[in-house]
């Protein structure tokens, strides 16, 4: 886990947001070097409880949702296309899947869209996103 989490801390190009606090689980494969990698950018790492499988459920939910959507459905030979892909599921899911959490909002929205009055006059279009893995709607203008 050592070197990958190095390639997260030393990564050109440009990133929306570094780590600021990492949290992980009690596993073994943790080594303390994996925490010296955090430690020399001056990040510390958080430890879940012991035997509290529910703590990390907002990461497992980032992990697991492109998984079970997108990746359980593609054969991905390498990094390049693994990376488009998962750019892709992100650029869907900040910018035009609502959240519950934030009360229907999209994540990069600042207000609700205006609310349709008439359904009727109006056709709702598909946008395929990752050969229609993923699908999109919206209305027609």
């Amino acid at each position: 886990t050592v070197p990958p989490a190095r390639n997260l801390a030393v990564e050109p190009g440009p990133r929306p947001e570094s780590p600021r606090v990492p949290v992980r689980d009690r596993d073994r494969k943790y080594t303390e070097s994996f925490d010296a990698v955090f430690a020399a950018d001056g990040i510390k790492a958080v430890w879940t409880a012991p035997r509290a499988p529910r703590m990390n459920a907002h990461g497992e939910r980032v992990v697991g949702t492109p998984r079970r959507e997108v990746l359980d459905h593609l054969l991905i030979r390498n990094e390049t296309p693994a990376r488009r892909v998962l750019e892709a599921c992100a650029r869907h899911d900040n910018r035009r899947r609502p959240h519950r959490a934030r009360g229907q909002f999209l994540p990069l929205a600042r207000e609700h869209p205006a609310p349709r009055t008439d359904l009727t006059a109006h056709r709702v279009l598909r946008r395929r996103v990752l050969g229609g893995v993923i699908n999109e709607y919206r209305y027609a203008a």
